[in-house]
């Protein structure tokens, strides 16, 4: 955590303005980093970074250490010469409000591809000698396995890999051979391209941190079946040889759903990730914390006791509690890579067994003021010094559309009602100035870091929500427009941060 008390932004980087159909994180980034620095916001919360597959979600990535190669910067492919203003047309034709992934991914994979075509008889061999070393660095560990899932997923119709051919199930080293030898252009093309997406992120972490800008990344818990990972470890998973998981994830009954979530995701071999001294996440937290300064864990309880699910139930009603790793995992990690600039997302029903476990390795915890306001009793003084404040979530409607109540809202005209009243009490503020005035009120908490998601900076109602939970289309799709980021709301937030005692030279 950044010392000091201090204010952030909760913004992924599809959501970035740009010419391109999608946030990028190159130009567009670095504008968006002097502009938080105008604000006086100096911490950057943004989603996972991996990429993404059916639905688009950033939280079931295909891998757990590759980029999305859906954020490469077009313009700075165009400025290396791998690419001409000219090819780049069908892509500036997309919408600039949203992204639309069905029209963006084919016509930005295919410049991807015929980028990484030139790349090695375009750039400068200084470029050369540092797509080498990328290389070597991460070939070995996670690369040439990823670029191999991803060919054979395309080869398969992008079914799952259980799915596959019986020998690239298995992974049968005399088909992996000729796979290798046969696809070896496309291999070097997916390779080619992960390394510019990790030459440009590189680039503006930098840039960040020279402006005193904190990355604050996310990290689901679980990783998707259908993951390069699962595919080249399958033994870190509760699967039996042919890649089906015997239980799955998910949380059980509660009062937000009769039958709980299944999310589907495979469960870890605990006893072997022990057995094997926690390497594989001690890797996965090491390359997290090579992109971001901070990382929130999603679902963090699930380290204490998760919710196994089996894989045939219709429902998470048939789950059952099963002890988690605990601190072990957390000790390996701390002596392998030192102090753990980690939060806990700690959201939901949770024991006092996982408050210890967050306490004993002090980690922040989050509070989320659309969840607490209506809890009878709650004050803002309940917010401790050593946590996360947020007036919403990535997973809430915006709090102009929360506080009135959105067309597709679940809840009743009376529970909204009265959601109303507690806010206004809480607050002190009027409708009018709600998203404002909720903000304020998590600023003037004693947390630590106090964040907003940015359709909330801009007043924006439930068109600008980012995602539904528990439903598929229409998610992830929210961009800002440079025009709405005007400079009378730069001031205003910059008022509110220096107001609150949270600007950084505070």
């Amino acid at each position: 955590m950044p010392r000091g008390r201090r204010a952030g932004v909760c913004l992924h980087l599809t959501s970035l303005p740009g010419p391109y159909g999608i946030g990028e994180i190159g130009a567009a980034a670095h504008d968006f980093i002097d502009r938080m620095a105008a604000m006086e916001l100096s911490v950057w919360q943004f989603l996972p970074l991996g990429p993404t597959a059916y639905g688009d979600s950033p939280y079931q990535p295909l891998s757990t250490f590759a980029g999305n190669e859906m954020l490469v910067d077009i313009g700075d492919l165009i400025d290396l010469g791998l690419l001409a203003d000219t090819e780049v047309s069908e892509l500036a034709a997309l919408p600039k409000k949203f992204v639309d992934y069905g029209s963006l991914i084919p016509v930005k994979s295919r410049l991807l591809q015929l980028a990484a075509g030139r790349f090695e008889t375009s750039v400068a061999p200084g470029i050369l000698e540092d797509f080498r070393d990328f290389l070597g660095r991460h070939d070995e560990e996670w690369l040439h396995d990823y670029a191999l899932f991803r060919i054979l997923k395309t080869d398969h119709g992008e079914r799952p890999w259980p799915e596959w051919r019986s020998e690239f199930v298995h992974r049968d080293a005399a088909a992996l051979a000729i796979l290798e030898l046969d696809e070896a252009d496309r291999i070097r093309s997916i390779k080619i391209i992960q390394y510019l997406f990790f030459r440009q992120w590189s680039r503006l972490r930098d840039y960040a941190n020279e402006r005193g800008i904190t990355l604050f990344g996310d990290m689901p818990i679980y990783i998707a079946l259908d993951s390069a990972d699962a595919w080249a470890h399958p033994e870190i998973l509760r699967v039996d040889e042919h890649g089906r998981p015997s239980h799955v994830a998910g949380v059980p009954p509660d009062y937000f759903s009769a039958d709980g979530q299944l999310w589907g995701n495979p469960l870890y071999d605990c006893e072997h990730h022990a057995q094997q001294g926690f390497d594989w996440w001690i890797e996965r937290l090491k390359a997290t914390t090579d992109l971001v300064d901070i990382v929130r864990i999603d679902h963090f309880r699930g380290f204490e006791a998760y919710w196994s699910v089996p894989a045939d139930a219709e429902t998470a009603r048939d789950g059952t509690w099963e002890p988690g790793p605990n601190g072990a995992i957390f000790t390996a990690v701390q002596d392998a890579l030192g102090s753990l600039p980690i939060v806990a997302e700690d959201l939901g029903v949770i024991t006092p067994p996982v408050e210890r476990l967050r306490d004993d390795f002090a980690m922040p915890g989050m509070h989320v003021l659309q969840f607490d306001v209506c809890d009878p009793g709650f004050e803002l003084s309940d917010v401790v010094e050593n946590s996360v404040c947020y007036t919403g979530t990535h997973d809430n409607d915006t709090t102009i559309g929360w506080f009135h109540g959105s067309p597709d809202d679940i809840r009743s005209a009376e529970e909204i009602e009265l959601t109303q009243k507690a806010v206004l009490e809480l607050t002190g503020g009027c409708t009018e100035t709600v998203h404002t005035d909720l903000i304020k009120a998590a600023f003037s908490t004693e947390a630590r870091l106090a964040i907003a998601p940015m359709q909330d900076y801009l007043g924006l109602g439930s068109e600008a929500r980012t995602n539904t939970p528990g439903t598929l289309g229409g998610n992830w799709r929210w961009r800002y427009i440079d025009a709405e980021l005007t400079r009378d709301v730069c001031d205003n937030i910059a008022s509110m941060v220096s107001a609150s005692g949270r600007a950084p030279a505070d």
